[in-house]
């Protein structure tokens, strides 16, 4: 009897499953169909290789605790009211802060949150949130208004005038690598293990690959994979000959590493298997010698964990300044497995800064009235960090990057359903940053750029490679394809535009990325939570809120 009902409970799984993945995915009778990712006759996603085994990734691993888990509701430790009078309320919060911060962790690895009671607290200085598991929570009433603000007042000032700075002040171990991982080890000082890439080409998209060794290595192994940036690779994408005003701009120095981080997830013989799949293409004949190591590392020494702010505005006066003036700034993280969830962010410069693993933004909004001066602009999202997700995020404002990217920043990155509001622009900014999902977002006045800025910023060059628009809405698209890789854009509505370098008027046209489906929607209508689905199942959708 009960082998009858585990097979009965089995099938309604997933008889389940395969309703759930056919509703979302057809939720139009005007839906299109990708060559790249679309659903097979068994309602599974199935995906095109190129020629070289290149394909989109499964971009569901982006997000707190790599994709499809509930953000906490950590409980209340310590609550806050607002002093009167208008006075400056810092120190009592941080003084709030730092009593949670020396309680002991929980068994899941939290300490509590500080309440902030309904009102307004007016702050002078930021407030830092430097331990785990610490939470920073305004008040909110039953039909989901938010009912406490951070007012920031004072002088601005470069880089340090923030509302909110969730990080570890520790200083930098010598010989740490990108990421902020610190390398693992001998008590010689020498590090180990390492061993080499031995394939001739290892695609993106791959989540094995084949190494000199693996002495040394075990499941559960936090690793670096490490892409050294060689002249002929330099060359090959043609970032060698950047050139302004006769001088020779630099893109990303010769003898640098693109450093991606993953977890050994299986090792057989001399093949080893990842977590998270590879967003990049690994091509011997542009990378050897010295060819691309793969190290251990130990965890993350700098990155803060279990760490959150929600539920709460935060205003400053308006700033009709340049870029590179002194600013108002909202939040930055430095961490892992850490959020924001439901904050609106009025007025802010450069207002979202995020690095590290493992993050989640839901419901971040950021509303600018001031017209930011000069040609430089501000990126009111900045998701420098792996795997990485934006849920349903909004910037209103003109003559903004509603999102950029740094250099050298291995995803997935995800940005999902969010909505971009004015005349500016959603973009790659700089120096090779990989593995970018825009799925399901609104840009009805701005243009999407998968580009390359050529000497713009002292050879910002190719920004983009191995990302996807889908199913995006834009008034303009400018999507190009770096040498050796692709960029997408599926399903996307949008005026297409070709272009060559930025600044830089003398070189030819850049090939176009590929373009899928352009002008119609595809099924499914959001790439990464069917990703998700398939990975994880319904649950993890509930998870997120969808």
């Amino acid at each position: 009897m009960n082998k009858v009902i585990k097979v009965i409970s089995f099938f309604a799984c997933v008889l389940l499953f395969g309703l759930v993945m056919t509703s979302y995915a057809q939720t139009s009778e005007n839906l299109g169909k990708s060559e790249w990712v679309y659903l097979d006759s068994n309602g599974k996603l199935a995906y095109k290789s190129d020629e070289l085994g290149n394909r989109i990734i499964d971009f569901s691993h982006a997000g707190y605790m790599g994709g499809g888990v509930a953000l906490p509701d950590v409980p209340v430790k310590k609550t806050v009211s607002p002093l009167a009078g208008g006075a400056d309320c810092t120190e009592l919060i941080q003084a709030a802060i730092n009593e949670v911060m020396a309680l002991p962790l929980d068994a899941n690895g939290f300490r509590g949150a500080v309440l902030l009671a309904p009102g307004e607290f007016i702050c002078a200085g930021a407030l830092h949130i430097c331990a785990n598991g610490v939470v920073l929570r305004g008040s909110v009433s039953p039909s989901g208004e938010l009912l406490s603000a951070i007012r920031m007042v004072g002088p601005r000032r470069n880089n340090d005038r923030m509302a909110v700075r969730v990080y570890l002040p520790v200083i930098r171990p010598s010989g740490q690598g990108g990421g902020g991982e610190q390398r693992q080890q001998t008590q010689t000082g020498t590090e180990t293990p390492t061993t080499v890439m031995t394939e001739d080409y290892v695609p993106c998209g791959a989540k094995t690959f084949r190494v000199g060794a693996t002495a040394g290595f075990a499941v559960g192994d936090r690793i670096e994979i490490r892409r050294p940036v060689t002249g002929a690779w330099v060359e090959f994408v043609e970032m060698h000959n950047l050139v302004r005003d006769g001088n020779q701009q630099t893109w990303i120095p010769i003898g640098q590493n693109i450093v991606t981080v993953r977890k050994i997830t299986a090792i057989a013989n001399n093949q080893i298997t990842i977590d998270v799949p590879l967003v990049d293409s690994y091509d011997a004949k542009y990378l050897n010698p010295p060819g691309t190591t793969v190290a251990k590392i130990m965890r993350p020494s700098n990155l803060i964990t279990q760490a959150g702010v929600e539920y709460l505005r935060i205003v400053c006066p308006e700033q009709a300044v340049g870029h590179g003036d002194a600013q108002f700034e909202a939040v930055r993280i430095n961490g892992e497995d850490c959020w924001m969830r439901k904050v609106r962010i009025y007025e802010t410069m450069n207002s979202v800064g995020i690095n590290g693993h493992h993050i989640t933004l839901q419901e971040v909004d950021v509303i600018r009235k001031a017209m930011h001066q000069g040609a430089s602009r501000p990126a009111e999202f900045a998701p420098n960090g792996g795997q990485v997700l934006l849920d349903r995020c909004t910037v209103e404002a003109d003559n903004v990057w509603f999102f950029a990217t740094g250099g050298r920043i291995m995803g997935p990155i995800v940005l999902l359903n969010c909505t971009f509001k004015g005349n500016s622009r959603a973009q790659g900014h700089q120096r090779w940053t990989t593995a970018v999902l825009v799925d399901n977002c609104y840009i009805p006045n701005g243009r999407l750029d998968f580009f390359n800025r050529g000497v713009s910023g002292g050879g910002h060059g190719w920004a983009l490679a191995w990302c996807v628009a889908w199913n995006v809405v834009a008034r303009d698209l400018l999507i190009q394809q770096p040498p050796g890789t692709r960029n997408w854009a599926i399903g996307c509505t949008g005026t297409r535009h070709q272009a060559g370098r930025l600044n830089d008027s003398t070189y030819p046209r850049l090939p176009e990325g590929t373009i899928d489906s352009h002008g119609q929607h595809v099924a499914p209508k959001s790439l990464y939570l069917a990703q998700l689905l398939e990975r994880l199942g319904p649950q993890a959708l509930k998870n997120i809120g969808y």
